[in-house]
């Protein structure tokens, strides 16, 4: 009786797997022909607006089409979904790119995207969406919290960007640019004013689902406090992760208050503890990030951290207002931008 209930549920479950991936299939299928629907639709009334320079011209037909559509069809063909078409069809003229993009993203994707005018930018967040595989709720937070601007790639010059976006898309390697953030927003500690290096690095073991989202998915956590022995002292590592798609160990410092000179030869030991005793064959040389509440830029810049495989960012415990942080961002990446540009 019981082996014959045991054969009964494995059928269910196996027939209800089939279903389920059915279902998905359509789901994927539907999508895929709605989103070069729409893209067809946008470059057909694009093609008519080009054949009509009066200014009023684009609202009118877009108007028409939307009561004549919903008369035809019934809902969903507002002005604003033909506007959202027309700006698809703008946004991506080439019908290679929408085939490639419409199996990996849904339409939802697709309309948060296209508003982005910065074409580096609108590629980062596409390619690491279909990376990470980021439902659009994912996405519109990862627009919200500026990700874009506070990784790392968004200081490097155009060129590079482009050159490792493309890498990422063609052979699905990923440079540490676009893993490494600056600043972290660690708003969830729920950290008071007053706190230490205890407290913070207790609290991220606290809410470390929510502290690997902000590191990225990639990040696996190993240790903490990692005990390192060097000749008879120990030393340790407050966070080791590993990162799945750069294949290599992560140590992070923990710090209160702004960088330090002493901390680049402190997390160099680290590193090269790691590197000659728990780095294993096929991984890559191990990173250090060093956490702070500020840094001066010169003292990075003079210690060439980057050449240690060393990162400095800031953290924040508590969000300034909006505008004032995308100000920061955006003049942190112009100095970046002006700087490289100066040492050509």
């Amino acid at each position: 009786m019981n082996k014959d209930l045991s054969t009964e549920q494995l059928v269910v479950a196996d027939v209800q797997q089939l279903i389920e991936q059915s279902r998905n299939d359509v789901a994927i299928a539907v999508n895929a022909s709605l989103t070069l629907l729409y893209w067809r639709i946008g470059k057909r009334i694009n093609e008519e607006l080009l054949n009509n320079s009066r200014a009023a011209y684009g609202q009118q037909i877009v108007a028409m089409l939307s009561e004549q559509l919903t008369a035809l069809y019934g809902e969903g063909w507002s002005k604003r979904q033909l506007h959202h078409c027309k700006r698809m069809a703008e946004v991506f003229p080439q019908i290679d790119i929408v085939h490639a993009m419409r199996t990996q993203l849904t339409w939802t994707h697709i309309r948060l995207l296209i508003p982005i005018e910065n074409e580096l930018k609108r590629n980062f967040y596409f390619e690491m969406c279909r990376l990470e595989k980021w439902s659009s709720r994912q996405l519109q937070e990862r627009i919200q919290s500026m990700l874009y601007e506070r990784t790392a790639i968004s200081k490097k010059p155009e060129q590079t960007i482009q050159n490792d976006l493309a890498l990422l898309r063609n052979e699905q390697k990923l440079s540490p640019d676009l893993v490494f953030k600056d600043p972290y927003f660690l708003d969830f500690l729920g950290l008071s004013d007053f706190y230490s290096e205890k407290d913070l690095e207790t609290s991220i073991i606290v809410e470390l689902q929510r502290f690997i989202i902000e590191m990225g998915s990639d990040f696996a956590f190993m240790a903490r406090q990692k005990r390192i022995t060097i000749d008879n002292r120990d030393y340790y590592i407050d966070l080791l992760f590993y990162h799945r798609r750069l294949k290599c160990l992560i140590a992070i410092d923990l710090k209160i208050g702004e960088f330090e000179a002493g901390y680049k030869g402190q997390m160099e030991l680290y590193l090269r503890y790691l590197e000659k005793y728990e780095q294993i064959e096929g991984e890559n040389t191990p990173i250090g990030l060093i956490l702070c509440t500020g840094k001066n830029e010169e003292h990075i810049e003079l210690m060439q951290l980057d050449k240690s495989n060393i990162r400095v960012a800031d953290y924040l415990t508590a969000l300034p207002p909006e505008k004032l942080l995308q100000e920061k961002l955006h003049k942190a990446i112009q100095i970046a931008q002006q700087k490289m540009n100066k040492d050509k």
